[in-house]
C-alpha cells in the first residue's frame, strides 16, 4: 500500500519553548524545544514522569500549551487534527481489551476522519482497511475479537488502524513492551519503510539498547527537553545520565575488570529490559537482534586495523 499525500519537505513538527501546566498548577513540561523533519524516526526517551505522555497529549491536542506553539506541517495542532495528519499507537494499558470489538473494526477507526456523521464507510475506507491488515499480517484475524489476540497481535492492529488513518505523523507509546522478536522485526521494518515514504514517526520507548538500531534522532526529556537531534549526538551517555539521574543499573567494565591486553572498556546502562552498551570513549556499541538474543556488534581493534 502506497501512503498518499507525502509529506513535502517544508512539512515538519515543531516545539518551539513549549510549557504545559495541568489545572492543579503542575508544571509538566516546561520550555520544550525541538524539530523533526520529514523521514524521521525519532525516540522519545526519559523516565516515568518525565513527560512522554504530556507531550503526546500536546501533540494530539488534548492538552494546550500555557506558553509557546506547537506547528505541525505549519498548521496548528487543531487544524493538523482536522486533517487527520497525526495518527497515535497507545500502550497496552491505555486499551479496554473487554470492549467487544472486532479487530476489522478497531482499523477502521482509523477511517472515521474521512467518513461523514453517520460513520458509514465507502469503498475506498473498506479498501484502506484491508491493505492496512494485509500489511501487518492480519487480514485472516479481522473478524477476531481484540481481546482475544496476543500482545504483538494486538499491536500489529493499532499499526494497521495508524496506516489506514494516513497520518503524515505516527506517535508509538512503548510499541516494543509486551512483543515478541518476531513481531518488533516487524515492527521496525514497518517503521523504516514509512520513514523511506517520508512520514514522521516519534517512538516514546524505555527500550534503550534498541534506539540506535531503528532510530535516526532521539529526544531526551525530563520535563524539559535536554537534548534533541541526530542519534550521534543526542542519544549518549552523559545525556542519558541527565535524563535519568541513577533510575538505570549502571554498570562500567575497564581495564581493572577486563582482559590486561583487550583495553576495551565498556559502559552499560540497562532498564532491565534491553541494555545500552557505550564504548571507552563514550561512543555506541551498536546492537542486533538474533531470534532470541542480543548481541554487540565487535569493534575492530588496532591489532584488526592494520
Amino acid at each position: 500500500m502506497t501512503l498518499p499525500n507525502t509529506p513535502s519537505a517544508a512539512f515538519d513538527v515543531s516545539v518551539e519553548d513549549v510549557s504545559v501546566t495541568y489545572n492543579n498548577g503542575t508544571v509538566a513540561v516546561f520550555d520544550a524545544t525541538f524539530r523533526l523533519e520529514p523521514g524521521t524516526i525519532c525516540a522519545l526517551v526519559g523516565i516515568n514522569g518525565s513527560g512522554k505522555s504530556t507531550l503526546f497529549k500536546t501533540l494530539m491536542g488534548f492538552l494546550t500549551p500555557a506558553k509557546g506553539q506547537v506547528r505541525i506541517g505549519g498548521e496548528p495542532v487543531a487544524a493538523a487534527q482536522k486533517r487527520n495528519w497525526v495518527a497515535y499507537v497507545p500502550q497496552a494499558e491505555e486499551v479496554d481489551w473487554s470492549f467487544p470489538v472486532s479487530v476489522y473494526d478497531v482499523v477502521l477507526m482509523g477511517r472515521y476522519g474521512y467518513m461523514n456523521f453517520l460513520r458509514i464507510p465507502r469503498a475506498a475506507d473498506k479498501r484502506s482497511v484491508e491493505e492496512s491488515l494485509r500489511r501487518v499480517q492480519m487480514w485472516d484475524f479481522r473478524d477476531r475479537q481484540i481481546g482475544e489476540l496476543s500482545g504483538g497481535q494486538k499491536k500489529r492492529v493499532f499499526l494497521a488502524r495508524a496506516l489506514a488513518q494516513q497520518g503524515r505523523v505516527i506517535l508509538l507509546d512503548e510499541p516494543f513492551t509486551g512483543v515478541d522478536v518476531k513481531t518488533e522485526a516487524a515492527i521496525v521494518e514497518l517503521l523504516r519503510e514509512l520513514r523511506a515514504a517520508g512520514n514522521i514517526m516519534l517512538v516514546s520507548t524505555h527500550n534503550l539498547g534498541s534506539v540506535p538500531e531503528f532510530c535516526d534522532h532521539a529526544v531526551i526529556i525530563n520535563r524539559t527537553v535536554l537534548a534533541a537531534g541526530p542519534i550521534a549526538e543526542s542519544f549518549t551517555e552523559a545525556n542519558l545520565a541527565r535524563a535519568f539521574g541513577g533510575v538505570l543499573r549502571h554498570f562500567r567494565f575497564d581495564e581493572s575488570t577486563v582482559q590486561p591486553h583487550d583495553g576495551r572498556a565498556i559502559t552499560v546502562l540497562s532498564d532491565d529490559e534491553r541494555p545500552l552498551v557505550f564504548g571507552k570513549d563514550g561512543h555506541l556499541e551498536f546492537k542486533e537482534r538474533r531470534q532470541h538474543e542480543d548481541v554487540v556488534k565487535a569493534r575492530t581493534t588496532p591489532e584488526d586495523e592494520r
